[in-house]
C-alpha cells in the first residue's frame, strides 16, 4: 500500500503502526491527525508522523510534522489560503497566531499604531515589543511559530477611501478594530467595493462577562459577525483577554471553516 510517512509518499507492505513503526516510548506516533500509543490498522492513503521527542527535526519534514494533528485534507488548504486581518490588536494578533498555526499560507497584516504598554493585557504582544510597529512585532512572532508562511505587512490606517485598494487581494477579510467606527467604515467599504470577498467581523466582547454569549452568525453569504452583539468597551467595562481571545477564536475558526468548504458563500 501507499501512504504519507513524515510527508513523504511512502510503498510499504506493513499493515498495522508496529509494523511500520516500531512501537517507543521516546516517539510521538499520529496517524490521520491522531496521535495514539496503540497498533492500529494502516489503510492505504493513510497519513503517519513520527516525531522522535528532544529531536529538532529536518527542515524538510519540520512542516509535515507542525500539521500532524490537523484532520487529514485540511493543510493542502489552508496552506493555499490567503487572510487578511485589518487591525493587529487583541482580537488580530490572537487571529493570526491561530491562523499561523493552522498553517494558512498567506497572511497580510494591516495595522497603523504601535505596541504600547495598555496593549499587553490582552494582546500578543511582549514588553520587548513595545515602540515597535505592531505589523512588525506580530510579523516577527509569527515567523518564530510557523516559519513556512508567507507574511505581507502594511503600516497604514485603513480608511473609506483605501480599504477597498488594500485588501483587494485578500478573499477573505478579518475586521479586528476596537474602535465602532473603524469597524464600520471598513465593512460598509468591503461589502460595497469588493462584492466576491468575505468578510468576518466582530462585535461584542468587552468586559468579563459570560464567554458562553459569544457566538458567530451569518449575516449575509458574505458577512459573517462574531460576538456577543452588545458588550462594548466603555468607561467602567474595559477589554479583558478572556472574552476577547474567545471572540478572536471564533473568528479565526470561521475563517477555517470557510478555507476548508464547511461553510460557503
Amino acid at each position: 500500500m501507499q501512504l504519507s510517512l513524515n510527508g513523504q509518499a511512502t510503498q510499504t507492505n506493513a499493515r498495522s503502526l508496529f509494523a511500520l513503526v516500531p512501537e517507543h516510548t521516546d516517539r510521538v506516533v499520529i496517524l490521520n491527525g491522531f496521535q495514539t500509543a496503540e497498533d492500529l490498522p494502516l489503510s492505504d492513503g493513510d497519513c503517519v508522523t513520527v516525531i522522535e521527542k528532544g529531536v529538532f527535526p529536518p527542515t524538510d519534514v519540520l512542516e509535515s510534522m507542525m500539521a500532524a494533528r490537523h484532520t487529514p485534507g485540511v493543510f493542502e488548504k489552508v496552506k493555499a489560503a490567503r487572510v487578511g486581518i485589518a487591525g493587529l490588536g487583541g482580537l488580530g494578533s490572537h487571529i493570526a497566531f491561530a491562523l499561523a498555526r493552522t498553517g494558512v499560507g498567506h497572511l497580510h497584516l494591516v495595522d497603523f499604531d504601535v505596541v504600547e504598554p495598555s496593549n499587553l493585557n490582552r494582546q500578543c504582544y511582549r514588553i520587548s515589543d513595545l515602540g515597535k510597529p505592531k505589523t512588525q512585532a506580530l510579523a516577527e512572532q509569527l515567523r518564530t511559530v510557523n516559519p513556512y508562511l508567507t507574511i505581507t505587512t502594511d503600516l497604514v490606517r485603513v480608511t473609506a477611501q483605501n480599504a477597498a485598494t488594500l485588501f483587494a487581494q485578500d478573499p477573505i477579510v478579518c475586521e479586528a478594530f476596537d474602535a465602532p467606527a473603524a469597524k464600520a467604515t471598513l465593512i460598509d467599504a468591503i461589502l460595497t467595493a469588493c462584492p466576491d470577498t468575505i468578510l468576518v467581523a466582530a462585535s461584542g466582547m468587552a468586559g468579563f462577562g459570560s464567554c458562553n454569549t459569544i457566538k458567530t452568525r451569518r449575516i449575509t453569504d458574505h458577512f459573517y459577525l462574531c460576538g456577543d452583539g452588545e458588550t462594548a468597551a466603555e468607561a467602567g467595562c474595559g477589554l479583558m483577554a478572556p472574552r476577547v481571545s474567545v471572540c478572536a477564536g471564533h473568528q479565526a475558526n470561521m475563517i477555517l471553516r470557510l478555507i476548508v468548504g464547511e461553510d460557503t458563500p
